[in-house]
């Protein structure tokens, strides 16, 4: 019979491998798996135990997956408690955070494409030419990327 500590440490590794291989931090995918396996809700004490993290350290990860519409935090009458639920499709909050970041990126490397089409001009002729041509293509692709991109933001998860 399969321990049950270690079948939620794989769940709680897998969500934060999952979540840190696009960028953000493991807490937000232990926070995640450590809500589904106790039926979508927790009170923050309760969390804090499950995944291992300092409440205050939840609590700045809570705030971020709210912004996503992930979970929402909430009290309930006649406890002093925070309880924290999921809520919203993940799958379309998961795209939503790839977006966001590959977006991100984007944004970053057009502006620096401007940067360095400034640069260019401080080489050789021969080399300014070939650079600017090289850094135009880039560009190209770049937008083309970010087109594809915007398309996708508009899909909706199956």
């Amino acid at each position: 019979m399969p321990d049950e500590k270690k079948i939620k440490d794989m769940i709680y590794s897998t969500f934060s491998e999952i979540v840190n291989s696009i960028g953000y931090s493991p807490v937000h995918g232990k926070i995640l798996a450590a809500l589904f396996v106790n039926n979508g809700e927790l009170s923050l004490q309760e969390l804090a135990k499950e995944t291992g993290y300092s409440s205050s350290m939840i609590s700045l990860s809570l705030d971020f997956l709210e912004i996503f519409g992930i979970i929402k935090k909430m009290k309930k009458p006649q406890d002093r408690n925070l309880y924290i639920k999921l809520q919203g499709d993940l799958l379309e909050c998961l795209k939503n955070a790839i977006i966001i970041k590959v977006k991100k990126s984007i944004d970053e490397t057009l502006n620096e494409f401007e940067k360095n089409k400034k640069d260019i001009s401080k080489l050789s002729k021969n080399q300014g030419i070939k650079a600017q041509k090289t850094l135009k293509i880039l560009e190209k692709e770049i937008k083309r990327l970010k087109k594809y991109i915007d398309m996708l933001s508009e899909i909706k998860p199956p």
